[in-house]
């Protein structure tokens, strides 16, 4: 996994079946993106991905989990929050055991 996203990208980590789905386990992307425009915009690059796997999803930024729905709860501002440069972003499905 790269450690550190090239100037002007954020990371994601796909964990699980996210990583199944995409074929990567991390990727880099061109930053700012809107929280809450995440799922759609991982879903232009992977079709299926919001109903398949996204929707029941976990999401956390640099270690923090985030609503997606309502990210503004997360950084305090109405506005919502943006993905930035050096971000680190993970998707990561529920976990069962047994």
């Amino acid at each position: 996994m790269p450690t550190k996203p090239p100037a002007g990208h954020f990371s994601i980590f796909y964990f699980a079946s996210a990583s199944t789905f995409t074929g990567k386990t991390a990727e880099t992307f061109p930053a700012p993106v809107n929280l809450q425009d995440l799922y759609d915009f991982l879903e232009d690059k992977y079709v299926g991905i919001k109903n398949k796997v996204l929707n029941s999803c976990a999401v956390t930024v640099n270690l923090h989990y985030v609503d997606i729905q309502d990210d503004s709860e997360y950084h305090g501002e109405s506005s919502g929050r943006a993905i930035k440069e050096g971000d680190e972003v993970g998707i990561i499905p529920p976990v069962s055991s047994g």
